[in-house]
């Protein structure tokens, strides 16, 4: 939700007008301009054990590109850790704008390591400077700045690095550009906006500095910790070949070099995660199926509606969202006292809570309605003064949903009590809504004011905000249901239109174009020309600490639109604004993959059947399997577009149960996934090449996925499709509907005959699946299903896999149980620790791939009867009816 309530073919015009501006705006600079700067030469180098310390002379006469190159820089090199090298260059004559630390936490550094433990090594030459990132024992060059000279300059700064050929680059988010971007001419801007229909090719939400490169003989990762406005040019030159190029508007060159792994490309996603932080742990409730609108406006008798005809549908329904619907005047922190009056939302909160279902959430934008007559959340928030602040000092103003608005200043010493206080008060369970998680929105800041924004009072007018409704109020009773530091004056730059223009492609292509203006002042002394970046991730992290706040000792689901470096560790995230178009189904999987398996943000998902624009039923139908494989699954779409429910076609129903089915029989395989990730960064989603390095065939793959590391998604992507084209690497898979073995033999596979309700989904070889048995209504009593175990065995006749089990919901978890599988010679051995009471035994196990029928199967108990024991030589599986409780180690085998 993000825009007017325009048709959508003049969203699409705008789609398009906003694509052609941005590629328009782009600043392209002679390559041979930019080659002839004298660069720098390093003097007085201090080298230590842990890296070293230099001065950067400016090497010849200044090129002044976009301003006057700085004299003198600082170098700074420290090799953190035995993959990790960090390395700034920076000002060394005053002191310029650095990610705070307040916001982005830096990995504890304190000491280093020796360079001669490192498995990589940075090199240097002394004039001009340049630097190199090398594998220690290859030496393989895996960033290289030799014949680019580095320009710094007061609001542009230029590095380049020399590529292999044909390289293999992922990250640089947020985009909607293939996984595996295309590297001879992407152009990718970093700079947030609200980016309705989510535009290839453009600048979206959040911005995510970070790329993956991947060889035969490796991958590593490189992090510019910089949050202006930037361009990161990947090109191909006729007579240079490849290169990746950053300008950037300001900051410093803060690097990070990851080394990553020669065999495992998932060791840098967790190298990365001890920089950005490790995902933020979610409720179990929260991997259900969650139902918003945009449009649920007639009043709470639709959404209550919604809610039965669920029910009715027999499609399990977790979690019921609103939209902005339910304000008063599209005033954040109100209910409307006739449509949405509070008695009665907050009857179906209890309504939903009664049948273990949940309320996530009223949207909570961060613009607040400048109204003094009786609105707290502005007056309050006046009394504090925690309002961004325009250059001349006054309140900074745009024009949002309820007409005139301010912004929070997130460095504001009091914003967070602020924010608390109005969570508090609105969400309070006793007098408020009894909300179970929050899902924030418009928060790159957007502004539908136009630039300059001069006399927003006389624009809300002209948008006729706040809208008024157009339908009649509902009775009031119908039935339902049943720290940073202080920078030197900036008065000097022009913090609206700097000289490099980067690729903006919002209208006009200025900095301040439907945003907060970026010569905003905050509390600190701080201007959104540094920090607009940050604003969506800084709400994240407020609007966490409320809820914790408000909920203590209980993990929330906090789901955000605009994101930066560290977003994961705090929250999750929503691709935007799609279309329903089969092109937008998929860019979802790419997108989710770099949001999940790259920038360390797991909790991810597009809106099932696109946002804006009519769906149809054979797209939603697809949509609704392959949303059932997205790490945040949720249906939502906008007020001008059909209603698009689940329950509406019979055939997208059918779809939505089968993938909910399978969904929740994974669940805890998820839920396990989810755990690992918060200890220790390893990706809930994974690339094929994540699991098959070596395979060239896989680099480019983004149509199909790996959830965790066993189940391997490929969906149907063409239109009114009932084949697709999947490419098994050479290994063993297992079909997930029958579990016969299918032998991958490094090719492309069709399939045929893929129902409009079906997905196609296979088992990699080597796992050991922990199952529920069944599919339930809710999770709450899925919780309380019996396990289905099911060994598929690899190549070599092994398999294994994990279990973990809390209580779902606490933060801080004094027990739980973590149980290992192993599978070889015929034998399953469970062990593990059993501290927290699972509720549920082991039902069945299902041992897959195996030749004949056996002749006994004994467990540690004892030999089990025949009548327990059965053989399906078609699909070559042995099921085993069992009773056994998770409450200590087991082990079974057949002969």
């Amino acid at each position: 939700m993000s825009r007017l309530g325009l048709r959508f073919a003049v969203f699409s015009a705008l789609f398009l007008v906003s694509w052609i501006v941005g590629v328009a705006n782009g600043a392209e600079v002679d390559p041979a301009v930019l080659k002839a700067c004298p660069g720098y030469r390093a003097t007085d180098v201090k080298t230590q054990s842990n890296g070293l310390a230099a001065q950067l002379q400016l090497a010849g006469r200044a090129c002044n590109v976009f301003g006057s190159d700085l004299p003198v820089l600082s170098l700074d090199v420290v090799y953190e850790t035995v993959d990790r090298i960090h390395v700034k260059i920076k000002d060394a004559k005053s002191q310029r704008y650095e990610v705070p630390e307040s916001v982005v936490p830096r990995p504890n550094a304190t000491h280093g390591v020796t360079s001669k433990l490192a498995n990589i090594v940075f090199e240097y030459t002394t004039s001009p400077f340049s630097f190199t990132i090398k594998r220690r024992q290859t030496g393989e060059v895996i960033f290289s700045t030799v014949n680019n000279p580095i320009i710094f300059e007061p609001q542009y700064l230029r590095l380049k690095t020399s590529l292999p050929n044909s390289p293999n680059i992922y990250g640089l988010g947020e985009h909607t550009e293939p996984f595996r971007l295309p590297p001879e001419n992407t152009t990718r801007t970093l700079w947030s906006r609200d980016a309705f229909g989510i535009p290839p090719g453009t600048n979206l939400y959040g911005n995510h500095p970070i790329y993956f490169e991947h060889r035969t003989t490796g991958t590593h990762g490189v992090l510019l910790l910089n949050s202006n406005g930037m361009d990161i040019k990947l090109r191909k030159d006729i007579s240079t070949g490849y290169s990746l190029e950053y300008n950037v508007i300001g900051g410093v060159f803060d690097f990070y070099f990851l080394s990553g792994s020669t065999s495992d490309p998932v060791e840098v996603a967790r190298q990365y995660a001890q920089i950005a932080g490790l995902p933020a742990e979610v409720p179990y409730w929260s991997f259900g199926l969650h139902q918003c609108r945009f449009g649920y406006k007639a009043d709470y008798i639709d959404i209550a509606g919604v809610i039965s005809n669920y029910s009715a549908a027999g499609i399990p329904l977790e979690t019921m969202w609103t939209d902005i619907d339910y304000m008063d005047r599209r005033r954040i922190f109100t209910v409307d006292p006739v449509y949405f009056p509070l008695d009665r939302m907050r009857e179906i909160v209890k309504y939903l809570h009664d049948h273990n279902q949940r309320y996530v959430v009223l949207m909570t934008d961060p613009a607040v309605g400048v109204i003094t007559d009786n609105y707290g959340p502005y007056t309050r928030g006046k009394a504090l003064d925690v309002w961004l602040k325009a250059a001349n000092g006054s309140d900074e103003l745009g024009v949002v949903w309820p007409g005139v608005t301010v912004f929070p200043d997130w460095f504001h010493p009091k914003v967070t009590k602020y924010w608390n206080g109005e969570f508090q008060r609105f969400y309070n369970p006793d007098t408020g809504l009894d909300i179970d998680g929050a899902w924030i929105d418009m928060n790159e800041p957007s502004s539908f004011c136009e630039f300059p924004c001069d006399n927003p009072w006389e624009q809300a007018v002209q948008l006729n905000f706040p809208p008024p409704r157009t339908n009649p109020p509902p009775p009031p009773d119908a039935p339902i249901f049943g720290n940073d530091t202080k920078l030197r004056k900036r008065d000097e730059l022009d913090l609206l239109d700097p000289p490099y223009k980067i690729n903006n492609a919002a209208t006009g292509g200025q900095l301040s174009s439907r945003t907060a203006s970026s010569n905003a002042k905050h509390a600190n002394g701080l201007v959104e020309y540094d920090t607009h970046n940050l604003f969506g991730t800084m709400m994240s992290i407020t609007t966490r600490d409320a809820l914790l706040t408000l909920r203590p000792g209980k993990r929330t689901l906090v789901i955000t639109r605009s994101t930066f470096v560290g977003a994961g560790a705090h929250v999750g995230k929503w691709l935007g604004d799609s279309l329903s178009l089969w092109e937008h189904y998929r860019f979802s999987i790419a997108g989710m993959l770099g949001f999940a398996s790259v920038y360390q943000l797991p909790m991810v998902g597009s809106d099932i059947c696109g946002f804006s624009g009519n769906t149809t039923e054979t797209l939603c139908a697809r949509w609704a399997t392959l949303g059932s494989f997205y790490p945040f699954m949720r249906n939502h779409n906008d007020d001008i577009s059909n209603s698009q429910e689940f329950y509406r076609w019979p055939i997208v129903a059918a779809a939505a149960k089968n993938g909910i089915d399978i969904r929740y029989r994974l669940l805890d395989y998820i839920y396990t996934a989810f755990h690992q990730a918060h200890v220790d960064g390893t990706p809930v989603l994974n690339p094929l090449w994540f699991k098959y390095p070596k395979d060239s065939a896989t680099f480019g793959i983004d149509l199909q996925f790996f959830y965790g590391n066993s189940i391997l998604v490929s969906p149907v992507t063409e239109e009114n499709s009932t084949s697709v084209n999947i490419y098994l690497p050479k290994d063993i898979f297992y079909d997930f509907k029958t579990l016969s073995p299918v032998q991958g033999q490094g090719s492309t596979v069709q399939l045929n005959n893929v129902s409009f309700t079906d997905i196609p989904v296979h088992i990699k070889g080597g796992s050991i699946l922990p199952l529920r048995a069944k599919s339930q209504m809710t999770t709450a009593e899925l919780r309380k299903t019996n396990f289905e175990l099911v060994i598929a065995p690899g190549i070599g006749g092994k398999a294994s896999g994990e279990l973990y089990f809390d209580d779902g919901e606490s933060i801080e978890n004094p027990t739980s149980t973590t149980v290992k599988f192993s599978f070889s010679d015929r034998t399953l051995t469970v062990s593990g620790s059993y501290s927290f009471p699972i509720g549920a035994k082991v039902a069945s196990v299902k041992f897959l791939n195996v030749n004949s029928a056996p002749s006994v199967v004994r467990t540690d108990r004892g030999t089990l009867h025949s009548s327990q024991v059965s053989y399906d030589p078609e699909t070559m599986v042995i099921a085993v009816r069992t009773e056994l409780d998770f409450t200590h180690d087991i082990s079974i085998q057949y002969i």
